[in-house]
């Protein structure tokens, strides 16, 4: 595992990461781990409101909250997306992020400290063929970001973002579709880096964002993607 914990100083910070067995959640959770984090790796459903709540009130004092929510990308061609599919994306990955946030800005306004970070999409910068519910709903989530990380600014809340594609992961990138030669191809075609950002590499990042070192950082959207975005 490619982790800083002699950089990346995380003792006695309490970090809250969401949907800690999916997508982003198992690597974050070790490397949290790994640089000092306290860390608080919630399984919890957030279908609702009230589970938000409940997970906020029942993890106590939160320094850090991972906002780490995804699902398989919906591929649909956009004159078909049913009002059943854009409300179900919506309510996956928007809901919770503002649902999370409203519960956990008090407490961090209240002691005038603590980071939110969003594990998001860089198809909210660049947009993806057949997926337009998704492509939105990622969107929504950084703009929801960029404005709550201004507002949070003055109460020294740090609010911001990881916008990442073409990172190894279970939920986006199976080693059945890393072993595909047309994936591979795709690959070297759209990404400059010319690989997969690691699992690692992307985990190591956000650990940086979670420390005090990165304190400056205030509705950032970072794009991780070995620059894809940049084409």
């Amino acid at each position: 595992m490619t982790v800083f914990p002699n950089v990346v100083n995380l003792s006695n910070k309490r970090i809250v990461v969401t949907q800690a067995e999916r997508f982003m959640g198992p690597v974050l959770v070790n490397t949290l781990i790994a640089c000092g984090a306290d860390v608080n790796a919630s399984k919890d459903s957030l279908s609702s409101d009230e589970d938000a709540q409940h997970l906020i009130n029942s993890a106590g004092v939160i320094d850090v909250l991972v906002v780490n929510l995804a699902i398989a990308a919906p591929q649909t061609l956009a004159s078909s997306v049913t009002d059943d599919e854009w409300t179900s994306v919506f309510h996956s990955m928007v809901d919770p992020l503002q649902w999370l946030t409203r519960a956990a800005l008090p407490q961090m306004i209240e002691r005038k400290s603590g980071k939110i970070l969003l594990m998001g999409s860089a198809a909210a910068l660049r947009g993806i063929n057949k997926t337009s519910s998704y492509c939105a709903a990622r969107g929504a989530q950084i703009s929801y970001v960029q404005a709550v990380g201004v507002e949070m600014a003055r109460h020294n809340v740090q609010v911001n973002a990881i916008a990442q594609n073409f990172v190894d992961n279970e939920t986006y990138f199976p080693q059945t579709v890393q072993e595909n030669p047309a994936f591979q191809k795709r690959l070297r075609s759209e990404v400059p880096l010319g690989r997969l950002v690691s699992k690692d590499e992307d985990a190591s990042f956000a650990a940086y964002l979670c420390s005090e070192a990165a304190d400056c950082f205030v509705g950032q959207v970072f794009p991780v993607c070995g620059g894809w975005v940049a084409r």
